[in-house]
């Protein structure tokens, strides 16, 4: 768990630095204009990807053949798919009517190829619990193809700073996955290990094929009637508040899948660890997101400068939003350990059915409507994802209520006082500094207070380091 946070908020938080240094250098519409093409690079490595890096953490004894076919797997579709977006790439640059997105199309989708390579390596280190070797892998790759994009945006290049940044990162990650891995494929493809796999895989394909193009539907409708100004902007608020969020529910599914698998046939110690994972990410996750938005308007002045002060609405709204992601994230998680994945993708298409509709609610009334959508999605998908958690292991909605709505109180309590602080000051250093300061101290020292179990052992883990 250690190393996992290290692997998501030390290497992470660096690149998330970087973001914010290149987001003074850069405009909005840069960041817009990449945005286009994100869906589309996303359906490709659901394809790549077919669920067999979950199937392979999965599987208890993987042999070389498994390994192999996937990898062989992996990099035919993926060159499948470069060739499609080469050829597609003018039709995608007419829908948005931005000519420049051809060149840009054909160059950034060469991850596609890039990272395709490394599936098999980095399930490998997953599948050992080798977190350490995976955290040094993000790290050196962030720190480097960081430096890189800050040097090409100072010099003035652009949208391509982000381009070239992002090839950079995926060639760099793929080289030292496979020497920490120390694998070499052997090409022997399977077709026993293939079916054996893709059993499983086919369903998280379908369920990754329909998250990707739902997670992208709302890029793709404000890429094509708002600018690409304005999609930049959602987008950053987006990926300012998904930082957290998705950092911190990322350390835990990271270690959760693969160390839950280990046990999945012991139901009674599958639902206490399940437990203890929920609230100690809650008892993280809760304070980050409520307390961003409550720093909102500060930080963005502060930090961003003032071509960004139109995300500020944006950013707080979407903090509540996706300050629920662990539940549903590790809800989830759970169905795909015990293996029940075709459960896990008929969830998936009602939940996406519910967000189409609320995205096409919401388009006609402007960018805080479609934020406000997914806070009222994120609250709807709580029932939805714990309905069957309740029905196979009897700790549904009203269980896991019980075990976060302390943890919701006191960081809502905090988020309060911060909140009444940032509208008391006038001087902005002050409102953020200060806040965060207040922040943090009533929510230890709360914690302390009322014997909140999530801070004597997250102090337990820091100490024990």
């Amino acid at each position: 768990m250690v190393w996992s946070a290290v692997d998501r908020f030390a290497a992470q938080g660096i690149q998330f630095l970087i973001g914010l240094v290149m987001a003074r250098l850069l405009m909005p519409s840069d960041y817009g204009t990449i945005a286009l093409l994100n869906v589309f690079l996303a359906i490709c490595q659901t394809f790549i990807d077919s669920g067999f890096g979950l199937a392979l953490m999965r599987k208890k004894d993987c042999s070389e053949q498994d390994f192999s076919t996937v990898f062989i797997f992996s990099a035919i579709v993926s060159i499948v798919c470069y060739a499609i977006l080469w050829v597609i790439a003018p039709l995608i640059a007419r829908f948005y009517d931005l000519p420049i997105l051809v060149a840009v199309a054909r160059v950034v989708s060469l991850n596609v190829i890039i990272n395709a390579l490394s599936n098999v390596p980095n399930a490998q280190l997953s599948i050992s619990l080798d977190f350490r070797k995976k955290a040094f892998v993000t790290l050196t790759t962030v720190v480097v193809s960081g430096s890189i994009g800050l040097w090409m945006a100072y010099n003035g290049f652009g949208l391509w700073a982000l381009v070239y940044q992002t090839l950079v990162a995926g060639g760099i990650r793929t080289v030292l996955l496979f020497v920490c891995a120390k694998w070499l494929p052997k090409w022997q493809f399977s077709r026993v290990s293939f079916r054996e796999l893709f059993s499983f895989g086919s369903k998280m394909l379908i369920s990754g094929i329909i998250g990707n193009i739902y997670n992208n539907l709302s890029s793709i409708v404000i890429g094509k009637f708002y600018s690409p100004a304005s999609l930049g902007v959602y987008g950053k608020a987006n990926t300012l508040a998904s930082y957290p969020s998705m950092q911190m529910t990322g350390v835990i599914l990271n270690v959760a899948y693969p160390a839950l698998a280990k046990i999945q046939d012991d139901v009674p110690r599958l639902i206490d660890a399940y437990r203890k994972m929920l609230r100690m990410s809650t008892f993280v996750i809760f304070p980050l997101m409520i307390g961003l938005a409550a720093v909102a308007k500060p930080f963005v002045l502060f930090v961003l400068g003032d071509k960004w002060a139109e995300m500020i609405p944006l950013l707080q709204i979407v903090c509540f939003a996706l300050m629920w992601d662990p539940i549903n994230g590790m809800n989830m998680n759970l169905l795909q350990v015990k293996g029940y994945s075709n459960i896990y993708l008929r969830v998936e298409i009602y939940k996406k059915i519910i967000g189409v509709v609320a995205l096409c609610i919401t388009i006609p009334f402007g960018l805080k409507a479609i934020c406000f959508g997914l806070l009222v999605i994120a609250l709807i998908n709580i029932p939805i994802n714990t309905y069957y958690t309740n029905k196979m292991f009897a700790y549904g909605f009203v269980r896991q209520l019980k075990d976060v709505f302390p943890i919701f109180i006191h960081a809502l309590t905090m988020g309060a006082l911060v909140f009444g602080f940032t509208e008391w000051v006038e001087v902005v250093p002050v409102q953020l500094f200060g806040g965060i300061a207040i922040g943090v101290g009533y929510y230890v020292l709360g914690g302390y207070l009322f014997q909140l179990v999530e801070l004597h052992t997250l102090w337990s883990m820091l100490r024990c380091r």
